[in-house]
């Protein structure tokens, strides 16, 4: 590692229900370094917006990349558990997973002025020793110099099946159908949507989650960015 050189950053990109959360977190936590969830981020805007009484309908570019520039969102390790979110000292852990957020975060992840406002924010993760950064534009639009990229996928049955379990755990009444429906919008808005669609990164490793536990996709991945930033993890 050459002095000067920027922290490395693990970016993980994928669609919904592939694991990459799960997996990022984890993988954050053995090699204990910081943790970027960019979702959160999107979901965080959306929320704000919704408390704010922002319109999403039709959506103001303007209002939304103010909001964007100025938002104050940080992430807090729970040992075990999932890590907390807080937007201004406030925890929206819970309500960034409901379903109108959701739909908010995926309306405005898909303007561009709402991406560059939340671009510099996304670089200020990047600290000693590490990031691990999780989303969907990581390695191709957040983080690109970086040797350490994966992706993750899953066929649509199987991230519709863990998505429609998540939420009947929580006590969600769901339809399964209309899960993977809503899935299917998703990754057809995200793959066509002209900011940053979603696919696999130049170099990215893919990795498969369908039929592999998360212990098995950890593995993978704890080898492949071992591999990709020897300077790091010399044997």
């Amino acid at each position: 590692m050459a002095e000067g050189d920027p922290p490395p950053v693990v970016t993980i990109d994928g669609p919904s229900g592939t694991g990459k959360g799960t997996v990022a977190t984890l993988l954050a936590r053995e090699l204990g370094w910081h943790y970027l969830d960019s979702g959160a981020l999107y979901r965080a805007v959306g929320w704000a917006a919704v408390q704010g009484d922002i319109p999403l309908e039709p959506i103001r570019a303007e209002d939304l990349s103010d909001l964007a520039r100025n938002l104050a969102v940080r992430f807090e390790p729970t040992g075990e558990g999932p890590v907390r979110v807080f937007v201004d000292d406030w925890e929206v852990t819970a309500e960034l997973r409901s379903g109108k957020i959701s739909e908010a975060a995926s309306r405005v992840a898909a303007m561009q002025p709402v991406r560059d406002g939340l671009l510099e924010l996304q670089h200020n993760f990047r600290q000693e020793p590490g990031l691990v950064a999780d989303g969907r534009d990581m390695g191709t639009v957040v983080f690109p110099d970086t040797p350490a990229k994966l992706f993750l996928t899953a066929t649509p049955e199987e991230r519709a099946r863990r998505r429609y379990e998540q939420l009947r755990d929580q006590g969600v009444d769901v339809m399964f159908e209309r899960i993977k429906a809503e899935l299917g919008d998703r990754d057809e808005r995200d793959a066509k949507r002209n900011a940053a669609p979603l696919r696999p990164s130049e170099g990215a490793y893919v990795i498969d989650t369908t039929d592999i536990s998360i212990e098995e996709v950890l593995a993978q991945a704890h080898s492949w960015v071992r591999q990709r930033l020897p300077e790091r993890f010399p044997d």
